[in-house]
């Protein structure tokens, strides 16, 4: 394998045709988010929607104002979702960011009001600074399709969302959705199993949550009586092909293992490939997103 640019026992896994352990994902995860600190943020806040809403807005659109007022972000990064919140809802109680990267909460911290939100560094599957029923409702964006193992996730959601509550997520959509999606995903990945032949049979996560029946019919198994649907958009970024190429492969983590002689051939493949436009149009970055939203039972 030529040398990469992330190089974690991760990746040495997949190198070998070896599924990764826990601790390895949670390494690769945590290396990654130190090397390239925000990279989340930077691509999504430049996407949106027909209504000209980024997936921070639309995942925030859950929070009830009159019924909600303790509000808790899973995997919150560098903070987007935290700052959304404490502008549109000043009247939460209580709004509480968690992830288990160090350097993405310091991002974090430097964007919100002294004392206006709770930051703990911890993982998805341990949630042990919330007491039962202590929140109203909690978010994820983008980062569900990470965690494994899930089962802990969603069992220590419905610990400490309260009865009647509500989990929101915003996750992969189909990608016949987004057009032109499918061919973008495709030569990245095609570009990082030239490297790492073994990645895409391999991925992050648990593939459960990356088609929508089988997330909604995990959901229901661990959490009796919730009820979860699943609503599909398409967010969109234009501009010159050289740098939405670059912003593009930002929303792939399987592009931060590539050496950085490959990473420039695929971003240089990528960008011809965006500019292929159709006539008077800026080259476009469409990228679909379904928005899970999950109601738990109420008290009985």
């Amino acid at each position: 394998m030529t040398e990469a640019s992330l190089q974690t026992d991760w990746t040495n896994s997949v190198a070998n045709g070896a599924a990764p352990d826990e601790a390895a994902l949670r390494e690769h995860l945590r290396a990654v988010h130190e090397e390239y600190a925000g990279f989340t943020e930077s691509c999504a806040m430049h996407c949106r929607d027909k209504a000209g809403r980024t997936s921070y807005d639309w995942l925030a659109e859950v929070v009830e104002p009159e019924r909600h007022q303790a509000v808790l972000d899973i995997a919150c990064g560098s903070g987007p979702l935290l700052q959304l919140c404490h502008e549109l809802l000043p009247g939460l109680t209580r709004l509480i960011g968690m992830d288990m990267s160090p350097d993405e909460l310091r991002l974090a911290r430097d964007r919100l009001p002294a004392g206006r939100a709770e930051l703990v560094e911890a993982q998805a599957q341990q949630l042990d600074f919330l007491a039962d029923n202590a929140i109203d409702v909690a978010l994820c964006h983008w980062a569900l399709t990470l965690m494994d193992p899930i089962t802990p996730v969603l069992t220590e959601l419905a610990r400490v969302v309260a009865p009647g509550g509500r989990f929101a997520a915003l996750v992969d959509g189909p990608m016949d959705a987004a057009p032109g999606y499918e061919q973008v995903h495709d030569l990245i990945y095609s570009h990082v199993q030239a490297e790492l032949p073994n990645y895409g049979p391999i991925d992050l996560g648990d593939p459960r949550v990356r088609t929508a029946d089988s997330l909604v019919t995990l959901i229901e198994r661990v959490i009796p009586g919730a009820a979860a649907r699943i609503e599909t958009s398409v967010v969109r970024m234009s501009g010159p092909s050289k740098t939405l190429a670059e912003e593009a492969s930002g929303f792939f983590y399987a592009a931060f293992v590539l050496s950085p002689a490959a990473r420039q051939r695929m971003l240089a493949d990528l960008a011809d490939l965006l500019a292929d436009a159709p006539p008077h149009q800026a080259p476009t970055f469409a990228m679909p997103v379904n928005r899970l939203i999950v109601d738990l039972p109420g008290l009985s």
